[in-house]
């Protein structure tokens, strides 16, 4: 048996129920489910200056230590550079972002999260005004 380090690996969760270990990488060709766990210390470490949508899927962030701000951006002013506060998430919370909207995380506190998504088809979007 092997302990795998979650920060420096990632999950893929097959459609059959298996469950691969391997490096962690952002790549948007990795098709399927993946989970990932993150040491975030400032914004500059949750690409502030950016929206993300995930089309592909929901995407599920919980915060296993610290605390972090998930926004969705308005659909009705899709250019509104502050968006749309919806969660302040704490140790032991989640936030399941809906398919399709565009989002971005901000860091209250350094944190640990682990975020479940399907990465192929994700669009990054510069916010106004970055």
């Amino acid at each position: 048996m092997t302990a795998v380090d979650l920060f420096s690996s990632m999950f893929r969760l097959g459609p059959a129920g298996d469950v691969r270990t391997e490096q962690r990488r952002m790549s948007p060709d990795l098709a399927g489910w993946t989970v990932v766990t993150l040491h975030v210390d400032s914004d500059a470490d949750a690409h502030p200056e950016s929206w993300e949508q995930h089309s592909d899927g929901e995407e599920v962030l919980c915060v296993l230590s610290g605390a972090v701000r998930v926004y969705l951006r308005k659909e009705d002013d899709p250019r509104d550079p502050d968006g749309e506060l919806v969660a302040r998430l704490t140790p032991g919370t989640a936030y399941v972002v809906p398919r399709g909207r565009w989002h971005r995380t901000t860091v209250e506190e350094p944190s640990d999260i682990m975020v479940f998504s399907r990465i192929a088809g994700t669009r990054m979007e510069r916010r106004t005004g970055w």
